[in-house]
């Protein structure tokens, strides 16, 4: 039968383990309550990116919502997201990153971005002078004539 191993508690293990329940117990209170905020769903999702893009909720799409909402979890902002939800005025790179989602379609920065819509994206409503590439304004010869006042 083979010996069992032991452990030793040392001074060294004793200093290490010492830092890091100190390091642990000096996290800002919001940052754990950010992490142990329960996940949005798409519903609140919706009414918190109401508030942040001044529309009204049933004016955005649940489809391209649950998209955005999904890539921004996938991403690791759950807790951040249902903490920004519950803030009366919320702001900030998180809140800036949705509004930016929803005009452009695309959710996230850099290499974590994932493209949610292309032609769903809020830019082109303001965009009255043009479409999405791609997109198909009428039949053929249709930009020939004058468009209706």
């Amino acid at each position: 039968m083979a010996p069992i191993a032991t452990a030793v508690m040392t001074r060294r293990r004793m200093l290490g383990l010492s830092a890091g329940l100190a390091a642990a117990a000096s996290i800002d209170l919001p940052l754990r309550s950010a992490l142990a905020a329960p996940a949005l769903d798409v519903d609140a999702f919706l009414a918190l990116s109401a508030r942040l893009t001044g529309r009204d909720a049933t004016d955005l799409d649940p489809e391209v919502g649950a998209g955005i909402l999904q890539a921004l979890q996938d991403q690791g902002h759950g807790g951040a997201l249902a903490a920004l939800a519950a803030e009366s005025a919320p702001a900030g790179p998180l809140a800036d990153g949705i509004v930016a989602a929803w005009y452009s379609g695309i959710a996230g920065s850099g290499a974590a971005a994932r493209l949610v819509t292309y032609t769903d994206a809020l830019l082109w409503g303001p965009l009255t002078f043009t479409k999405p590439g791609g997109w198909c304004g009428g039949a053929t010869g249709y930009w020939s004539e004058p468009p209706e006042a």
